[in-house]
């Protein structure tokens, strides 16, 4: 019988991590167990291997991509996940998952280093995945009920219909500020919020160190429901494996390679028709190109034409760059230094009502600052967002990280103007 072993990888500062054998029914074939990947490997005589990483590694999105698949639609995802990324995206690794009902796609971007150093230790320890996936995308859903899952000190949530996130934050109660799940009490000008339903998925010892927690935060949601974890969360996210529709990491240039050379037999003569195909395409394109190249001259004579009685005065060099400069210049002359000034007037302000917070870095496009901050405290974030309001600048919380003496966190700020912009 087929067999898969799945493993957690080490999160980082680790280096044990654990692992379980599922059979082909998606049920646990030997108890949870814990140690180096070296013995994962020894103990496992399973060729399959699913490998889960650290959510609060791997950003998991569903933006709205482009019509298409392949390639084409791998390039647009970048550029859909730019607002909300604060590295490089020449230092990161894009994956695709499936569209979904609501026009989205599900997509992951994780750091190429990162992924790197996964890889080499498994392949180090003899294993060779053929998926890696963030550990929280196996998290079940529950239609109409807010599903969470506490590990330590990060949090787990996953809404009907919504891709699941994670926040790393303690103790509880800011977690699940942050996270949306319970309405936050210093946001006075916010709509009341609705209760949710939820149901709590966490280890003995995790509800033994936060069942005091959760017991004060009960009347904050419509209903609530504790499932402890015997085994740890391991065997529960291996119920969702058959059914999953996680994406997985292992795309693009980290994707797994076949050895096509024991199969050549069976497909040469595959191959030498599509040798004869290639043959009548690339003299189909050079004909094309001949074409083309007729097209463009009569084009360069008419674009000529153009910059003749658009521009008389100037003299003529390279009339396409020309225009372009010239259009360049009209669009440059737009309200984009306004709006950005304007924010960056009201961000001064915030920032002297808002003491002993410091702006890591900053970055401005399409009318959206997006900024990464030390605070002393949530609360301070907080002050912070509610005096640019009051400006007219909309705040938005991306994302919050404890650090020593406060909290790391991504903002992005976006004017009137902006927002009308968009």
């Amino acid at each position: 019988m087929s067999q898969t072993l799945l493993l957690r990888l080490p999160e980082p500062g680790q280096e044990e991590t654990e692992w379980l054998v599922i059979d082909a029914a998606g049920d646990s074939a030997t108890t949870r167990q814990r140690g180096s990947l070296t013995l994962a490997a020894a103990v496992s005589r399973s060729g399959k291997v699913i490998a889960l990483a650290p959510a609060t590694q791997v950003l998991l999105a569903e933006p709205e991509l482009p019509p298409g698949s392949g390639v084409k639609l791998a390039r647009a995802v970048p550029f859909a996940l730019e607002e909300n990324l604060t590295e490089d995206i020449d230092h990161l690794s894009f994956a695709v998952g499936r569209r979904r009902d609501g026009g989205g796609t599900a997509v992951a971007a994780v750091s190429r280093g990162v992924l790197q150093n996964w890889l080499t230790s498994l392949s180090e320890a003899g294993l060779q995945p053929m998926a890696v996936y963030a550990d929280i995308s196996l998290m079940p859903e529950n239609p109409g009920v807010t599903v969470l899952w506490l590990e330590n000190d990060r949090l787990a949530v996953r809404r009907p219909g919504n891709l699941p996130f994670a926040v790393e934050l303690s103790p509880v109660r800011d977690a699940l500020t942050v996270a949306g799940v319970i309405a936050d009490p210093l946001d006075t000008a916010a709509q009341p919020k609705i209760p949710e339903s939820a149901v709590l998925y966490i280890t003995r010892e995790d509800w033994e160190r936060s069942e005091e927690a959760f017991s004060e935060l009960a009347h904050e949601f419509e209903s609530f429901t504790v499932q402890l974890l015997p085994d740890g969360p391991l065997p529960w996210l291996a119920r969702s494996l058959a059914s999953t529709d996680a994406v997985n990491l292992l795309q693009g240039e980290f994707a797994r390679t076949t050895d096509y050379g024991a199969s050549w037999h069976r497909w040469r003569t595959t191959a030498a028709l599509a040798a004869c195909l290639l043959v009548v395409h690339v003299a189909a394109q050079a004909l094309q190109i001949r074409q083309a190249k007729r097209e463009t001259a009569v084009l360069d004579g008419q674009i000529a034409s153009v910059f003749s009685q658009a521009m008389p005065a100037e003299p003529m060099r390279d009339p396409r760059r020309q225009m372009q400069s010239r259009l360049d210049l009209i669009h440059r002359s737009g309200g984009g230094p306004e709006n950005f000034l304007r924010t960056l007037l009201a961000l001064s302000g915030a920032m002297a009502a808002a003491p002993k917070t410091d702006i890591d870095s900053l970055s401005y496009h399409e009318d959206s600052m997006d900024m990464k901050v030390t605070a002393p405290s949530l609360a301070a974030l907080s002050q912070l967002s509610q005096v640019m309001g009051k400006q007219g600048v909309t705040t938005a919380i991306q994302s919050s990280t404890p650090v020593a003496g406060g909290v790391e966190a991504h903002l992005q700020l976006r004017s009137p103007a902006g927002k009308q912009h968009r």
